[in-house]
């Protein structure tokens, strides 16, 4: 992933979420999705992965891409679930996954790859408890102050 350009990111996963693993996915849009996208106007900050009916595919959910204006009649339903392309192994290595208690897929970042095609990198993720949390933002605050500090004696 060296050239691509970030439309979409989820903050709050990293926060609410421990990341085990994620992969990269493709995702079936049609032509006035692809043109909101672009244009950056699309939010996956409470979507999430999942299957319809038991089956064996994975959609995005309640990702929210605008409407396009130039596609008058032919616009799409902005909160539609989108299908995800992935490799069976990967597919069924998820689906296994999140049969155990407390494990979810959950979508981080969408983006355009160097070819000008959208993908979306989903993680396999635990959800963290106020305690976890608590100790991302020591670490986090911690970060900033040693970063001061450091700062301080560089000059």
């Amino acid at each position: 992933m060296s050239n691509f350009k970030i439309v979409a990111k989820n903050r709050r996963a990293r926060f609410d979420y421990e990341i085990t693993e994620t992969v990269e996915a493709g995702i079936i849009l049609t032509g006035s999705e692809i043109k909101s996208i672009r244009n950056g106007r699309v939010s996956i900050n409470e979507s999430f992965v999942g299957t319809v009916n038991r089956s064996i595919e994975l959609y995005l959910f309640n990702a929210d891409v605008s409407l396009c204006k130039q596609a008058s009649y032919n616009n799409h339903e902005p909160r539609r679930p989108r299908a995800l392309l992935l490799h069976k192994i990967q597919r069924t290595k998820f689906l296994n996954a999140i049969q155990q208690k407390g494990m979810t897929i959950v979508p981080l970042t969408m983006y355009l790859n160097h070819r000008g095609i959208v993908k979306i990198s989903i993680a396999l993720a635990k959800g963290k408890n106020v305690v976890d949390k608590r100790e991302t933002i020591k670490r986090r605050d911690w970060a900033l102050e040693k970063a001061k500090i450091m700062k301080k004696f560089n000059r």
